[in-house]
């Protein structure tokens, strides 16, 4: 996809001129049609957020990710490793971690780490049979309709650039997320909100902040908008006071025509997402608290999510992602944080685990169940996964925990384009490498593209003199996982 094309001179006077108003813009559109300095991709510049077409047919509309902040242990979770649990206590073979590197070091070369089996109960779940730990009850309950992969491998065991790899493809910030990456592609089918939408939950975000959902080079339009659950969904989005709607609405438009001005003479794609966001904060200042407003929901549907009214939750984060999708919103993206899960005081496998799961289990599931009965499953995709996951080793710590592990960590997938009821990859018996089925972050990455009707090799943008896309230089869509 080219990133800004040149118009050609009749389609941009007629489109254009049809949606100035006198005054200004149109001033400043005859100066820019005499020179032709207005560079854009189509369809136009003033509406940088309007629906286009994908590369083909898509299979989803809509991208909801539950982000599980400071890497889920796959070990306690969903691959259940019977040998490990014998080996217990044992000091993990040299052959397994010669030459590999892990974060806090330190404690690995005072002594040879030693295998942890963990302490959870599995069981089978569903036709496809699927084991799962006794921390996911509610996740059983729909387990056959979730794709597992549980060989995905990353690049970084540091969770800063973890985070910012497994969201922007590129360990350094300053590269534009794929909730960007997809706004910029695809545009969006709502009005009256934005694109991409960010929900943050838990008593701390992820390390890297907005570099996870930041537009890097992309024009800032394409940039996630942190949303809240309660009180105005975003900062500074009321009127001051004395404001009247019509006074509010006439200083917009004189606004919109002096950037139209600006535009004109610079051909500035910054100063388009500057008029979309003022008429976008306009719009949501009507649209933004109904989407919060729970009462139209019943009982019954707070009840499935364990969503309370005016909390700021990952269960009302839930319940405000289908919402949000309900109304066209492009990707969603929930942040929940307290996985790191390392053995210190109330962050380690054992009350730490369970309180996060309580948190997350029951509202991710109530998600799926919720898209499915609505409808919306159909035309939806939901990811669930976090940065890396955790080694079979344990840690000398206050408690029991495991170090960050970034060759082997597992994901699940639900929704639109998804072949369902599937588990993909194998790991050894320690859970420690893949035997079968490698899958990269890069490769996670193609394969939501492509569900979305995106080629992520044709998705690009040029900068610094090159084409930047999402992959990089890599990625495979992930054929077992489509349907």
């Amino acid at each position: 996809m080219q990133s800004y094309q040149p118009w050609l001179l009749s389609e941009t006077r007629r489109h254009f001129f049809s949606r100035c108003s006198l005054g200004l813009g149109q001033v400043a559109l005859a100066s820019l049609l005499s020179d032709g300095r207005l560079l854009a991709r189509k369809p136009d510049l003033v509406n940088p957020l309007a629906a286009r077409d994908p590369h083909f047919p898509a299979k989803i509309r809509n991208v909801i990710y539950l982000y599980m902040v400071g890497g889920p242990s796959q070990l306690d979770l969903f691959d259940h490793k019977p040998k490990l649990q014998e080996l217990d206590g044992q000091p993990i073979p040299d052959s397994f971690v010669k030459d590999k590197r892990f974060a806090f070091m330190d404690f690995f070369t005072k002594e040879k780490p030693r295998l942890l089996g963990s302490e959870r109960e599995f069981e089978r779940y569903g036709q496809s049979g699927k084991t799962l730990s006794e921390c996911l009850p509610h996740t059983a309950s729909i387990v056959d309709d979730l794709a597992f992969v549980s060989t995905v491998s990353t690049d970084n065991f540091n969770h800063g650039p973890a985070q910012i790899f497994s969201n922007t493809g590129s360990p350094r910030p300053g590269k534009p997320s794929m909730g960007s990456w997809v706004s910029y592609g695809l545009g969006t089918e709502s009005q009256d909100l934005p694109a991409f939408v960010v929900l943050q939950s838990g008593r701390q975000g992820p390390r890297a902040g907005i570099s996870n959902w930041e537009s890097g080079f992309l024009p800032t339009i394409y940039q996630g908008i942190p949303f809240f659950s309660s009180g105005d969904p975003i900062l500074n989005l009321a009127s001051p006071a004395g404001m009247s709607r019509q006074r509010q609405s006439s200083r917009v438009e004189a606004i919109r025509n002096l950037n139209l001005a600006r535009l004109a003479e610079t051909g500035d794609p910054e100063i388009a997402t500057r008029i979309a966001s003022y008429e976008m904060a306009y719009r949501m200042q009507t649209s933004g608290p109904e989407l919060i407003d729970f009462s139209s929901e019943t009982r019954k549907t707070l009840d499935m999510y364990g969503a309370e009214p005016g909390a700021r939750s990952f269960a009302n984060n839930c319940l405000l992602a289908r919402r949000l999708v309900e109304r066209g919103v492009r990707f969603v993206q929930l942040y929940h944080a307290e996985w790191d899960h390392h053995g210190n005081a109330h962050v380690n496998l054992q009350e730490g685990l369970d309180k996060v799961t309580r948190e997350t289990d029951r509202p991710s599931a109530a998600l799926v169940r919720d898209l499915k009965q609505r409808g919306l499953l159909d035309s939806t995709l939901v990811v669930w996964g976090g940065e890396f996951g955790r080694t079979p080793m344990g840690e000398k710590r206050d408690s029991i925990g495991r170090n960050h592990h970034i060759d082997a960590y597992t994901m699940w997938f639900a929704g639109g384009g998804i072949r369902p009821g599937q588990t993909i990859g194998k790991t050894d018996d320690l859970g420690f490498s893949p035997v079968e089925d490698p899958v990269h972050v890069h490769d996670i990455h193609a394969t939501i593209l492509h569900l979305l009707g995106l080629d992520h090799t044709r998705l690009t943008f040029r900068f610094q003199g090159r084409e930047f896309r999402l992959t990089d230089v890599a990625g495979n869509v992930i054929e077992k996982l489509i349907g």
